[in-house]
């Protein structure tokens, strides 16, 4: 295909809107990244720290993440660009050895991966580290777009739907053994929304999700009130309900979520500026620079800077769902929707465990967030889009 044809099928809005919010991200991971530590070893006194402005600021920045990040989304690119070269339709035929690569990665991780904060998550080859259960979101979507595209009309009553439960189950329940309860719950998001477009009654799926959901809060309800057994260590629990009350505990696991909620609420219209948060610059924010990167964004650049992120996001989504729809095959149709309900979950989850409307999950922001495993799996899944917009009518290729 010549460069002016292959530009002209290209998704450039999609591939816009990606830039700008990675380079918005390395701004942010810049900023959540320094610390009034790191200052202080410079040799930096309180006064001057004040009285610094951003371009000082900017020359003494502890550097770090944002050159890992940026080394992150060039590996991404690149796998974005491998992954438009290749017809999306000739990974069918390689779906089941996908499916038991990715069940063997997952099993490895239990017995190889390496631990940190309290969970068995990533595996070391030399001096990389990466998360499998990032790479897993991906295949899932490919195998199990294919594995529906095949019962295409025969997914109308509980009995036909079994058997993707089943097929989704098995990497979950590694996954869950990890324990990473935040992937678990993208991969139900993943299967109920690739379901409610493949089923030919999509409203028995919105109506499982429903009862499954309900049956999960009855179930914690009856753990706290009767002491019965649920499958979730108590840290866990404790992380997915204290956003109902964070202040029930405010130097444990309320402690996140409960300093998110300042430096949200005290950002105001424009922010405090960029490299002026307080809660980010003094480190009473925790893990700012991933699971609370948006906290940051509204510290600093106030409800402006995350309205923008906002408007961004919701641009990138539209522009998902219009591939799903204008998709030439099923096949096409389906990777789409399971790539965009992905993403959909991971950002109202990561926004809304920052607001403390969600639980805390450790979950992401999409393309945001600092992380090598996130970024190269976000990039993959918008190479899948542009693979399925491009090749989206026969004539084209």
């Amino acid at each position: 295909m010549s460069n002016k044809r292959f530009i002209k099928n290209l998704d450039l809005t999609l591939v816009g809107v990606t830039g700008v919010i990675l380079l918005f991200s390395l701004v942010m991971i810049s900023s959540a990244s320094t610390d009034y530590g790191w200052w202080m070893r410079l040799g930096l006194d309180v006064d001057k720290l004040q009285e610094a402005n951003i371009f000082q600021r900017l020359l003494w920045m502890k550097k770090e993440y944002a050159v890992k990040q940026f080394v992150w989304i060039m590996l991404g690119i690149a796998a974005a660009a491998a992954v438009l070269y290749i017809h999306y339709e000739d990974w069918r035929r390689y779906t089941r050895h996908l499916y038991v690569v990715n069940v063997i990665m997952l099993g490895a991780v239990l017995i190889l991966g390496h631990t940190a904060m309290g969970a068995q998550r990533w595996i070391e080859i030399g001096p990389f580290v990466y998360q499998p259960s990032e790479f897993a979101k991906i295949i899932i979507i490919i195998t199990m777009a294919d594995f529906l595209a095949k019962k295409e009309g025969q997914l109308g009553n509980i009995k036909e739907l079994v058997p993707t439960f089943i097929f989704v189950g098995v990497p979950l329940l590694l996954i869950l053994l990890q324990p990473d309860l935040g992937t678990s719950l993208v991969f139900i998001a993943i299967l109920f929304g690739m379901l409610f477009v493949a089923s030919s009654k999509p409203f028995l799926v919105v109506g499982l999700f429903g009862a499954g959901l309900a049956g999960v809060v009855g179930l914690i309800w009856s753990h706290l009130r009767f002491d019965t057994w649920i499958p979730l260590h108590e840290y866990q629990l404790k992380r997915l309900i204290i956003f109902l009350d964070p202040w029930s505990d405010i130097q444990g696991a309320g402690y996140h979520v409960i300093q998110s909620q300042i430096a949200i609420g005290s950002s105001g219209f424009w922010g405090k500026g960029l490299l002026r948060g307080t809660q980010s610059f003094l480190e009473f924010l925790p893990i700012r620079h991933t699971d609370f990167i948006f906290s940051v964004l509204a510290e600093e650049t106030g409800f402006l800077g995350a309205a923008l992120l906002l408007i961004l996001f919701g641009i990138f989504l539209y522009r998902g769902v219009r591939i799903a729809n204008e998709a030439k095959d099923m096949f096409g149709t389906l990777m789409a929707t399971g790539i965009v309900s992905m993403i959909t979950f991971q950002i109202l989850v990561n926004v809304g465990m920052a607001v403390a409307i969600m639980p805390v999950t450790g979950i992401p922001l999409p393309l945001f967030s600092y992380g090598g495993s996130s970024m190269i799996t976000t990039m993959i899944a918008i190479g899948i889009l542009l693979n399925i917009n491009m090749r989206r009518q026969k004539s084209i290729f």
